[in-house]
């Protein structure tokens, strides 16, 4: 897999942990350890997961730890809609994160297809050279 930094879909996760970072400094105070703490590292888990996953040795554990990132930006997810609920976030600041959020989500799972679809054909290439080598053999 290529450098975690190349992908879309982590610059997208990254700009978006600094985003919810900044976003989460108006909390209150007595945040700090909980809903704060929480959603920081929700946010941060999802383009650590991605970085993780692509300095794997095999798709299969690449796509383990893409699906982790899914997991993570579920979790952020419910935080985000706490921390509306709760009056920490503006409706707007919300929106936006959310929105940026859930092309994130659809970005992992676009790429967590890919990558199985592609590990299918992989098995099906192989026994078509494998027959092809022995046919000429």
């Amino acid at each position: 897999m290529k450098d975690f930094k190349e992908l879309k879909v982590w610059q997208k996760a990254y700009a978006l942990s600094l985003s919810v970072y900044e976003a989460a400094r108006v909390f209150p105070r007595e945040e700090i350890y909980g809903l704060t703490s929480q959603l920081r590292r929700s946010a941060v888990s999802v383009g650590a997961n991605i970085a993780e996953g692509c300095g794997r040795r095999s798709d299969g554990e690449l796509v383990r730890f893409l699906q982790i990132a899914r997991g993570s930006a579920s979790e952020m997810e419910h935080h985000l809609l706490l921390a509306r609920d709760l009056k920490f976030l503006s409706a707007g600041t919300h929106q936006d994160l959310e929105k940026r959020l859930q092309e994130v989500q659809r970005m992992l799972a676009s790429l967590v297809s890919s990558i199985q679809e592609k590990s299918r054909l992989r098995p099906e290439r192989a026994e078509v050279t494998k027959r092809a080598l022995g046919a000429s053999g």
